[in-house]
Formats: C-alpha cells, structure tokens, sequence
C-alpha cells in the first residue's frame, strides 16, 4: 500500500474564482505601482520643484518634502527596493524553515539541533539584533538589513513548519511510505510538503509582512537606505520635524507601508484554503 493510496479526507467546496481574486487585487495592484513607480513619476527624484514643506497642489500634488522635492514622486520611487527586500526575506525564510521543518519531524537528532538553536535564537530581541547586527556589518546598509532580516526570522518560521508538520509525521500514509523503504528525503518532500501548502503560503504572508515592518523599522533608524535615497520609512523620519506644514510628506509613505503589507497578508490568507483544498483532492 503506497502513501498516495491512503484516503484523504473529503475536501470541502471550492471558493469562486473571485472571492479568491478580490482580496488580491489590492495587492497586486499596489506592487505594480510600486515597481513601475519610477516611469510615472512626473518630476526627477532629487530635483526640488516648490519650496520645503509647501502644501499639496499645483507642481506638487503631494506638496514639497524638507528639501523641497516632490512628494508624490519619491513615493513612487521608495516603493520597489522595498517589497523587492522584502520579497527576497520572505521567500529565503520561508523557503529555509519548510525544509527544516519537514525534515526536523522525521529526524529526532536534527529536530532537537533546530529547536535548541532556534530557542537561542529567540531569545535575542529582533530591534537589539537588527542594531547590533547592521551596525557590525561592513557598509551597512540595504544587504545588511536584508541578511538580519532573514537571519532573525528563520527560528520562528522553523516552530511554525514544524509544529503543522508533527501531526503528519505520525499519520498511516507516512507510515505506510517508512514501511515501504522510501527515504526522509521522499517523506519531507513527497509526503508531508504537499500537505503544508496552506500553512506555507500563510507563513509567506506572514513574513512578508514582517519583513515590511522590520526593513522600515530599519529605514527610520537610518541602519538601511540613506539620504538621499527615496525610501518610504526614510521619508517618514525626514519629513517628521514638517508634520504640521504639509502632512502628507509623511501620511502617504506611512499610508503605503500599512497598504502594503495589509494587501499582501490578505492575499496569503485567500489563496492558502484554495491552495489546500487542492492537495487535499490529489
């Protein structure tokens, strides 16, 4: 009796295409403003066009930032290093904890080596970690933020895998595939993976996310991107001191980091039941 012989259980009725599609929409439609940003904007990025903190209209829709630049142009040029950083945490974390997870569950000796050095790990506080950590590293900046990032967020992600992946590891088809001689690599890959689609996608999301708060975190620090980069969270902490004259040099990039990582989250949290439904039917 092979693995993929042993029932499932019955998956329930799929969602319609747009329920699924709706809650991404806001997503995609944000990441391709944001990466296509640089071609819309209307004014170069360090050119100032109005004087500092000047009010939204005429040259500037967005009003001018300390410097006097255009606001609405540096959003759209702060958007695409961002989700690219944050694109590229997430998938290496998620990417690096579902191999350890799937494979800690099915091997006791590398399971208790992942949960000692996660345990350690944990312990670190994420904004001690990102300072001492960016600060050690040479040159800083974007790669620096990007290497902490992932570096901080494999422990927990591991616990997430690992913890949906235990109860598989006991079940009749995986016993069936040990009796049958299939190696740990064909049980983590074959057999339990296809099962972990949801709690993947929902830990992408997840991680996406954090990587967004822990990248801008950063960018306010100034551990990351520096003037005169355009950098939503940098912007943030330039404009600060100019609030009261012109709010939206600092509204609009706080707006589109909280956009944007709501957008992604709610888009995980849609495709992740479709996305287990069907490995359930297979």
């Amino acid at each position: 009796m092979t693995a993929t012989a042993v029932r499932r259980p019955a998956a329930p009725a799929r969602r319609s295409r747009p329920r699924i599609l709706a809650p991404m929409a806001p997503a995609a439609l944000l990441v391709l403003v944001a990466v296509t940003g640089p071609l819309l904007a209307a004014h170069p990025l360090d050119k100032p066009v109005t004087e500092p903190y000047a009010e939204a209209g005429g040259a500037a829709l967005l009003g001018g930032d300390q410097l006097g630049r255009d606001v609405l142009s540096r959003l759209l040029h702060g958007g695409s290093a961002l989700i690219g950083n944050a694109l590229i945490v997430a998938l290496t974390i998620t990417l690096v904890a579902t191999l350890l997870g799937c494979f800690a569950v099915l091997s006791p000796r590398l399971g208790r080596l992942v949960e000692r050095i996660a345990d350690t790990a944990i312990l670190l506080p994420p904004v001690l970690g990102i300072m001492l950590l960016a600060l050690a590293w040479p040159g800083g900046g974007r790669l620096a933020i990007t290497v902490v990032a992932i570096f901080l967020g494999i422990p927990y992600a591991v616990r997430i895998v690992a913890s949906a992946a235990a109860p598989l590891a006991t079940t009749g088809f995986i016993e069936a595939a040990t009796a049958s001689g299939e190696r740990i690599g064909h049980l983590a890959l074959r057999e339990i993976l296809p099962n972990l689609r949801a709690t993947v996608l929902a830990l992408f999301g997840l991680r996406f996310v954090d990587a967004v708060y822990v990248i801008s975190m950063a960018g306010f620090l100034q551990l990351g991107p520096q003037p005169p980069e355009a950098d939503w969270a940098l912007m943030i902490r330039e404009n600060g001191p100019g609030i009261l004259l012109n709010p939206w040099a600092v509204v609009a990039p706080g707006l589109a980091i909280g956009l944007l990582a709501i957008s992604v989250n709610l888009a995980a949290n849609a495709l992740a039941p479709a996305t287990a439904r069907r490995a359930a039917l297979r």
